[in-house]
């Protein structure tokens, strides 16, 4: 087996990982969805080292699903919207104007939108216009398997090769 059949091996494996692990994102708890949502920034290193985060309660929350304080003092939060949604049931506009508008009851000027479907065309637009960084399920499922969430290493390989340095210093 050559080393690119290895590679196209490899990445044929993390697609059908990552196809996996949306489908069974999809039949997650809403709750328990957000949760592991604030987790994967957390990972990513939004929260800071002194930081905090945490979910917002799960009703009249101001459309808001998530904060993490970036500081100690909480003076840089990221706010954070998720949508547990199907397949074929995408974002629009709409939803992601809805929480343009709750992040500025927030005084926020930047957010962040998960969802396990895709963005209209519309959204991914209006995402621009309004700061707001749309991740969609595609995006989301990299990111946790990049930063290894909901998913753990089964086996490691390791593919050695001559060391030729250690060779020319000998011959020296």
């Amino acid at each position: 087996m050559t080393e690119g059949q290895i590679h196209n091996w490899f990445d044929k494996q993390k697609e059908n990982l990552s196809d996996e692990l949306l489908t069974k994102l999809r039949k997650t708890d809403p709750y328990v969805f957000e949760h592991m949502m604030i987790e994967l920034m957390t990972r990513m290193g939004y929260k800071g080292a002194d930081g905090e985060a945490f979910v917002t309660q799960k009703s009249n929350d101001g459309g808001i699903d998530g904060i993490l304080n970036q500081d100690a003092l909480g003076l840089r939060k990221i706010y954070v919207q998720v949508k547990r949604y199907a397949e074929d049931n995408t974002v629009g506009r709409q939803t992601i104007s809805q929480f343009h508008g709750d992040l500025d009851l927030q005084g926020a000027g930047s957010g962040v939108f998960i969802t396990t479907s895709s963005f209209t065309r519309s959204a991914e637009e209006a995402g621009k216009k309004f700061n707001i960084r749309l991740i969609d399920g595609e995006a989301l499922t990299k990111l946790m398997i990049e930063y290894k969430v909901g998913v753990q290493v089964q086996h490691t390989f390791e593919l050695l090769e001559i060391d030729n340095d250690f060779f020319d210093k000998r011959d020296n």
